[in-house]
């Protein structure tokens, strides 16, 4: 058992993370049990928009500022890119290219 206490976060050290992190973070970042993350991405119902990028598990950052800053921004970028995250495109669907 671990007697060192809980990390806690602010709203600069998620910003410091960069655009991505990954799982265990995000998780340590909402107060969330390392094992119960991966569990919980498994099964699709991580509290905040999980990828998957081969075996390993990335959050975008700016979800997690939505939760621990919802009156801010959450733009780590500072309004500088018009770049989003779609979440609501179908992941498993390629793209449809037109030429001509």
């Amino acid at each position: 058992m671990s007697t060192t206490a809980p990390r806690i976060w602010t709203v600069d050290d998620v910003r410091a993370l960069g655009a991505v992190t990954d799982l265990p973070t995000a998780a340590a970042v909402l107060g969330i049990g390392r094992s119960t993350a991966y569990a919980l991405a498994a099964a699709g119902d991580f509290p905040v928009p999980v990828l998957r990028v081969g075996r390993r598990y990335r959050v975008a950052v700016v979800h997690l500022l939505a939760i621990v800053d919802p009156t801010g921004t959450g733009d780590l970028t500072t309004m500088r890119s018009g770049a989003s995250i779609d979440t609501t495109r179908d992941p498993h669907r390629l793209p449809v290219r037109r030429h001509g």
